[in-house]
């Protein structure tokens, strides 16, 4: 199993960004997706999550200003960032609890780290 992650860059403060999360290989279903992140000098948190069910869980700092949604069907997930701050900078880490192969417990993979820099 494999997670892609994609959508990061530089964005003005004010601006938006949409982030991505793909995974591949032999996935029989996958339970919660999301992101966490950790800026320099910092430990990595949990930015949002989703479940396969739709259940959204947000951290305080970004709860109205981020939206995370999935597409079942594509094993993917986004994380539409808006009215960004400069406190947003960070290197954004896509997770996802999967179930390969057949039924059976979950484990996690993590894609590779995004960069956002919020910065004008």
């Amino acid at each position: 199993v494999q997670l892609q992650a994609s959508g990061g860059g530089l964005v003005q403060p004010g601006g938006s960004l949409t982030l991505s999360c793909t995974a591949s290989g032999n996935i029989f279903s996958i339970n919660a997706m999301g992101w966490y992140r950790q800026a320099p000098g910092k430990q990595r948190d949990l930015v949002a999550a989703i479940t396969n069910g739709g259940g959204t869980n947000y951290d305080d700092s970004v709860k109205g200003r981020f939206t995370i949604s999935r597409d079942n069907a594509r094993n993917t997930a986004y994380l539409q960032m808006n009215s960004l701050k400069p406190e947003d900078t960070a290197v954004y880490y896509c997770f996802a609890f999967v179930v390969s192969g057949g039924p059976g417990d979950s484990e996690d993979y993590w894609g590779q780290g995004t960069l956002v820099t919020v910065s004008s």
